[in-house]
């Protein structure tokens, strides 16, 4: 079910008196006077690995989620638009890249000792069979991102992630994915309307060569992230339902439309280099499906790798408060998924 009665973040930024007239103002984002000091970028160092990766402060605020009836390239599904709260946040600067992945996915084939069974009583943090297949495509690895990973193996990974570096880390909810990606912007790309402002921040069908790119060659948006449009598409939290919008209340604070144990739809968003600019646009949707795994011939088919979906990866986030929806929140797919 939505979680349509999402909690608020506990350091959420101040409320104007009025919801925003259309078209919207510029999104009210301050960070919490408790986390002026605190609530800067870090580098996460993987424990264990010579591995890091870079966390961007996001201030929680207000915005209008989705897009206007008249944007070009919308679809019926990025509506009605509607205010959105959000608390504060850190988000991945990068996509999640093999050198990231490949430490939790390569220790189950015998490349790394396996992990001390877990304390009595925990959850073991279970890590993807072998692939099918060359996972990378032929596209390499290194600082190219991860890709044809299921949404299962996302949510897995961040739960070892969390696991190895003692913070909560997590997929983004879709809001706050759209949030980080507009960067207090109301146009069809962070950059502006017009696709030719797209190709300085996004690698697509128009530029990309038929290949993802590594991670970070392109500008990053104002908020210094790096390649939210294009390069791969990018797994979120939330379940996929073409009028969550709607569910939601006004203001919606934190919502998020809590996953069940589906192998599908789940939502990704950010389109990829396999993708037209249209599917770029910041409040763009697209709903996973069976066919991203077509070709695995196992039954039951891969929870952890899809043979058929090179356009997929996903990055991380870390709440300052998490909503108690969210709070310890973990996959419920297992091979027995529908």
């Amino acid at each position: 079910m939505l979680c349509a009665a999402a909690l608020a973040f506990g350091l959420a930024a101040p409320l104007p008196g009025q919801a925003p007239a259309l078209p919207p103002p510029a999104p009210t984002v301050a960070s919490p006077p408790a986390l002026e000091k605190a609530f800067e970028p870090y580098v996460e160092a993987i424990p264990d690995s010579k591995v890091r990766f870079e966390m961007v402060p996001i201030p929680g605020g207000r915005f209008l989620m989705g897009s206007p009836e008249n944007e070009a390239g919308r679809r019926a599904d990025e509506g009605p638009q509607v205010e959105v709260e959000l608390g504060s946040f850190w988000m991945g600067k990068h996509e999640v890249t093999w050198n990231e992945y490949d430490l939790f996915a390569v220790a189950r084939r015998g490349d790394a000792p396996p992990p001390p069974p877990p304390p009595s009583g925990a959850d073991a943090i279970t890590r993807p069979t072998p692939p099918y297949a060359d996972e990378s495509f032929g596209y390499s690895k290194g600082r190219q991102p991860a890709l044809s990973i299921t949404w299962h193996a996302a949510m897995e990974y961040t739960r070892w992630l969390s696991d190895k570096t003692g913070h909560a880390y997590r997929l983004p909810t879709e809001a706050e994915w759209e949030y980080a990606c507009r960067a207090q912007s109301a146009t069809r790309f962070s950059a502006g309307d017009d696709e030719t402002s797209l190709n300085t921040q996004a690698w697509s069908r128009k530029n990309a060569d038929d290949q993802p790119h590594p991670v970070g060659r392109k500008q990053a948006n104002t908020w210094g992230l790096f390649d939210m449009s294009g390069n791969v598409a990018e797994w979120v939290i939330d379940r996929y339902d073409a009028s969550t919008y709607a569910q939601w209340p006004r203001p919606a604070k934190n919502p998020v439309a809590l996953p069940d144990d589906k192998r599908y739809p789940h939502v990704v968003r950010g389109g990829s280099w396999d993708d037209e600019p249209v599917r770029l646009r910041c409040a763009a949707r697209r709903a996973s499906e069976p066919t991203w795994n077509r070709r695995d011939p196992q039954r039951p088919q891969s929870i952890w790798w899809l043979t058929d979906a090179t356009h997929v990866g996903f990055r991380v986030v870390r709440a300052v408060q998490d909503t108690k929806p969210l709070q310890g929140l973990r996959s419920r797919v297992t091979r027995q998924s529908p």
